[in-house]
């Protein structure tokens, strides 16, 4: 009989969060889906999940506020242990060059991008020690190798703190049975961005042509959180059609 496999997905209500929700449940995976803002959508996930066959808990959650991020964690509890956590919960914050860029807003992005990372990464690992293993995957991007001059800098530079953190965490947390890896993907269809249609816009400067689905993105999680995977850890795989 296989265990049970329960994974908690931030940021899991829209984009790419939601095609890990689906992706993720359709392979037998339970979901502790945590959502910022929109309870509608994280619904319209969870019954995705559920349609699949497997259970879901949809929890309301800043992922930079500790109390928030240990909240997600004890929901977990409805469901079973926790064998896994994908780090997907982000923020563009504001666009353009670094001069024009509000404070306040460069603040709130590294919050949710680095901190929120580095605290439910931390509350996973707890939890993971005490049931024996497990995995994470960081959804990082292509902009921690690229800079993202001109759009946001500071965006680029939280993912690159992601693959450090990502690095790191790997050899820690390896002798306890646990993977640390990351998924870098390029520009992808979701509502991520401030203009709507830009994933069409650079398509031409993109090697592959196009921008990516959020669903392969989720393809690539879903192997990085399966037995395929087992030797893999302190990866960035990246998913970026050629940038």
């Amino acid at each position: 009989m296989q265990a049970q496999l329960v994974t908690v997905v931030t940021g899991g209500s829209r984009g790419i969060g939601a095609a890990v929700c689906a992706r993720l449940a359709s392979e037998g995976h339970d979901i502790v889906l945590g959502y910022h803002s929109d309870s509608s959508a994280a619904a319209a996930v969870a019954a995705t999940v559920r349609q699949a066959g497997r259970k879901c808990v949809t929890v309301r959650v800043d992922t930079a506020d500790e109390t928030d991020v240990n909240h997600l964690f004890d929901r977990a509890a409805d469901i079973g242990p926790v064998t896994a956590l994908v780090n997907n919960a982000g923020t563009g914050g504001p666009n353009g060059r670094l001069t024009d860029a509000d404070p306040a807003g460069i603040r709130r992005a590294l919050d949710v991008n680095v901190l929120g990372y580095l605290l439910c990464a931390r509350r996973a690992i707890q939890d993971m020690e005490r049931n024996g293993g497990g995995a994470i995957v960081n959804i990082s991007s292509a902009a921690a190798t690229l800079g993202s001059p001109g759009l946001y800098v500071h965006y680029a530079a939280a993912k690159a703190a992601v693959d450090a953190m990502t690095m790191g965490l790997s050899k820690e947390v390896g002798p306890q049975g646990i993977r640390v890896n990351g998924v870098a993907p390029g520009t992808i269809w979701t509502d991520f961005h401030q203009d709507p249609e830009r994933p069409g816009k650079v398509a031409a400067a993109i090697p592959l042509g196009r921008a990516g689905q959020p669903e392969e993105i989720a393809a690539a999680v879903s192997w990085l959180l399966s037995t395929d995977a087992s030797y893999a850890t302190g990866a960035i795989l990246r998913v970026a059609g050629g940038l």
